[in-house]
């Protein structure tokens, strides 16, 4: 039996695949595979076998180097004889550069290698080239080819980048490849900053601008932290990039809460560096604790006032009632004020608590930056006060008296009220009722025998403790009798009585006094009552020379009570009425107004005044006479500079009183001047001869340019007028029209009348304009413009008419 192997020996590259044929020349029972590890081939993923009678297939797919070797191909017939073929599997590594990276990227600074991971069978040959040089260790001293074929360069730079060859060969078989490979050198980040603190003021809309520069490769990548989280872009926070490697953080709208540490950061495959930066933010004080403490008297009270800012404030206090100040480890003189304070907060201590103490404290936290102040209010918990001494009450049966219990107190207290240890019911009894209001309860008792006299109890409780008050209903008599009753200012009709206040008033307060009297041997007495509780009462309507009693008695509200002892009194006879008081004062023009003050009249009427009067140089008396009635004489007609002597004597029917003397003088006579003639005319008036004297001197402007200069308002209406007539060019032409179409119908005189509303004023031949003098008239001593309106004519002689008009000033 003869067996044979289709190959003897084959080549293979890895990763080719390949098959085998065995064939056997005669009758084999069976045929089979050997790898060269001696082991019988079975089927696998990699390895198949086909096999018929007498011919064998082996498929190796993806040869690998371990399947190289010596394949055997084994052929047994029926006997049990053997024979078998080999065939040599070599297996070899074609170049592969396997998984090489480009780009490589190397920290700057550090030992770069460059990987070129290259595989053949043989070993390759591996040159490596850089800008189309090879690189050798004799030129290169940094770098180094490695025995694993990869390119090591100490202490790489910026400068080493670029493109590197990997080229490897294998001389055996002529074969050559390379790889082209990126080398990129990361240069780690460098940061600065030009301002490394920041300071700014909080909640005044202020912002801060934080910048970093940076450098490195690649361009390192910013981000800003803060309280170790990083920070991202909002309102508050705005980032931006600026030219130069300048990254800049705007922190806007500062706050207190944004002051602190910032961090800078930047970052690149070659490493990272972080700077800090430091805001200070300053805050302007603001009390954030302080509230109203209540205390009770005679304890002590703490105020705490906490403050916070920037820098810490320092804390002060004041009192409202007195604006007295204290500041920390200040004490008051009596050393119940006491301040402490320690890093933005102050303490209060008031010992021995007063309701004096009761009020507003203000707080003031004060920096350099501001001031913040706030109030706090000290409430004084005390027991119960009560606020009267009056505890005695007097009445009498059936009439109702209000028992007043008034109590000051914090809290509000409440109130009771007991008698004989009974308690009164808020719905009374049949005699009492009780009334309440805050502070004060009311005990209304109407006595309905002797039981309802004597003492009554208030009690006033509250939390801080009770107080008690006794009040006694007493009952209540008439006042005692008025004393020292005198008479004084006795006259004919009247007489002033005076006298003292009862020794006592009974229990109730003296609501008037009754004052009788009566003529001697008459019975009936007059009653008057006094203006209140007055002691003096004036007696009216008397009889001249009549004597008179009189007596005195208080009233209150039980009654009345004794008389005084009588008193006597005459009154005066009638007599002579008291020489009159005289007061001048100078009348309107030539007239004296003599002001009369009645006296004592006597007892009877004044009927007249006698007014005796002259000159000084003069021997004559002039006499007026005036009712009694009147308090003024006018004397006149008087005379310019002239003093006068008066005598005036006053007449009752009993008679003539001494005579009361007197002296005046009369000024001179007043000067008609501009001031005097305009200040007896109203403001009316006067902007009306105001408005009079413009309108004039209007007219007289226009008249004047008519005939100078041909123009004004009265040559247009000539023009009008004379509109028919032909103009020459001469100019004593067409002064001569103008003076034709005045005068009209060759007369002397003109055809219309200028006038003013309120004035008319002349023109003369000559064409100038006349004023006239407006006359004038005297009244009460002043001198005033007559007419308010004047009409003027102008006749060929020259000659002006005046004519008033009917209105008058």
């Amino acid at each position: 039996m003869d067996v044979s192997i289709s190959l003897n020996k084959v080549e293979l590259s890895v990763g080719e695949s390949k098959f085998f044929i065995c064939t056997a020349i005669g009758e084999p029972v069976r045929l089979e595979w050997f790898n060269p590890q001696g082991e019988r081939i079975v089927p696998s993923k990699r390895v198949s076998l086909h096999t018929e009678t007498s011919r064998s297939k082996l498929v190796i797919y993806n040869a690998i180097i371990e399947d190289a070797g010596i394949y055997r191909c084994q052929a047994t017939d029926a006997g049990g004889q053997s024979q078998e073929a080999t065939v040599v599997l070599e297996i070899y590594q074609r170049l592969t550069f396997r998984d090489v990276e480009s780009p490589q990227e190397f920290r700057h600074g550090e030992t770069a290698e460059v990987v070129c991971d290259v595989i053949s069978s043989p070993v390759p040959v591996v040159v490596w080239y850089y800008q189309d040089k090879e690189i050798t260790e004799e030129h290169h001293s940094r770098f180094q080819v490695l025995p694993n074929n990869n390119l090591q360069i100490h202490q790489v730079t910026k400068a080493d980048e670029g493109v590197y060859r990997c080229e490897a060969s294998v001389e055996a078989r002529g074969e050559i490849d390379f790889v082209d490979i990126a080398v990129v050198v990361n240069v780690p980040p460098v940061l600065s900053v030009s301002q490394q603190s920041f300071n700014s003021t909080a909640d005044y809309q202020e912002s801060v601008t934080f910048t970093c520069i940076t450098s490195g490769s690649p361009d390192p990548e910013v981000t800003w932290h803060r309280k170790g989280q990083q920070l991202e872009q909002s309102e508050q926070y705005m980032f931006s990039r600026l030219d130069g490697g300048r990254s800049a953080l705007t922190v806007r709208n500062i706050r207190q809460g944004d002051g602190g540490t910032y961090s800078c950061r930047a970052t690149n495959k070659a490493g990272a560096q972080e700077k800090e930066l430091f805001l200070k933010v300053f805050v302007q004080p603001h009390i954030t604790q302080l509230r109203n403490v209540t205390a009770v008297e005679g304890s002590a009270a703490m105020i705490s006032c906490v403050a916070e800012g920037e820098p810490l404030p320092d804390i002060s206090w004041r009192r409202a009632s007195d604006g007295q100040a204290f500041a920390d480890g200040d004490k008051s003189q009596d050393g119940r004020f006491e301040v402490r304070g320690r890093h933005g907060k102050s303490m209060l201590t008031i010992s021995g608590v007063r309701l004096s103490d009761l009020g507003r404290f203000d707080c003031e936290a004060l920096s350099r930056i501001g001031g913040h102040q706030k109030s706090m209010f000290l409430d004084i918990e005390y027991i119960p006060k009560f606020l009267t001494n009056h505890t005695i009450f007097y009445s009498w049966e059936g009439n109702p008296v209000n028992i007043s219990c008034d109590v000051m107190s914090n809290p509000p207290a409440t109130m009771l009220w007991r008698r004989e240890r009974f308690t009164i019911s808020a719905e009374g009894t049949a005699n009492t009722r009780v009334h309440s209001a805050e502070g004060r309860s009311l005990l209304e008792v109407t006595p309905m025998s002797d039981r309802d006299f004597g003492r009554y109890n208030c009690t006033a409780r509250n939390n801080i403790g009770v107080r008690y008050q006794e009040f006694i209903l007493a009952q209540a008599d008439v006042p005692s009798n008025p004393y020292s009753v005198r008479l004084s200012a006795v006259s004919q009709r009247l007489a002033t009585v005076t006298f003292m206040k009862p020794d006592s008033h009974g229990g109730v307060p003296i609501s008037h006094y009754l004052v009788q009297y009566k003529e001697v041997g008459s019975q009936d007495w007059r009653d008057v009552k006094s203006h209140s509780v007055q002691t003096t009462v004036v007696l009216t309507g008397l009889e001249p020379n009549t004597t008179y009693e009189v007596r005195v008695a208080a009233v209150n509200g039980k009654g009345q009570g004794e008389f005084s002892h009588t008193e006597s009194f005459q009154t005066l006879p009638i007599r002579e009425p008291s020489p009159p008081a005289v007061h001048g004062q100078r009348g309107m023009g030539k007239a004296y107004r003599l002001g009369l003050v009645k006296q004592d009249d006597g007892g009877m009427p004044i009927v007249e005044y006698i007014v005796k009067y002259k000159t000084d140089k003069e021997e004559q008396w002039m006499t007026k006479l005036v009712p009694g009635a009147n308090d003024f004489a006018m004397l006149q007609p008087l005379q310019w500079n002239t003093r006068y002597e008066v005598e005036i004597t006053a007449r009752n029917v009993k008679g003539l009183s001494e005579p009361t003397f007197y002296q005046f003088f009369m000024p001179q006579k007043p000067d008609i001047t501009a001031e005097s003639l305009f200040s007896g005319l109203g403001l009316g008036a006067v902007v009306g001869l105001g408005l009079g004297a413009l309108l004039l001197l209007l007219v007289l402007v226009d008249v004047s340019c008519f005939f100078l200069r041909q123009c004004g308002l009265l040559m247009c209406i000539t023009r009008t007028l004379c509109s028919k007539k032909t103009a020459t060019s001469g100019k004593g032409k067409e002064i001569e029209e103008g003076k034709a179409a005045y005068l009209g119908d060759g007369s002397e005189h003109p055809i219309a009348e200028m006038k003013t509303e309120e004035e008319r004023v002349a023109v003369a031949d000559d064409g100038s304009p006349m004023t006239p003098k407006l006359p004038l008239k005297e009244e009460n001593g002043k001198e005033s413009l007559k007419p308010d309106t004047i009409e003027i004519k102008v006749h060929s002689d020259n000659s002006i008419h005046t004519k008033p008009d009917d209105s008058k000033a």
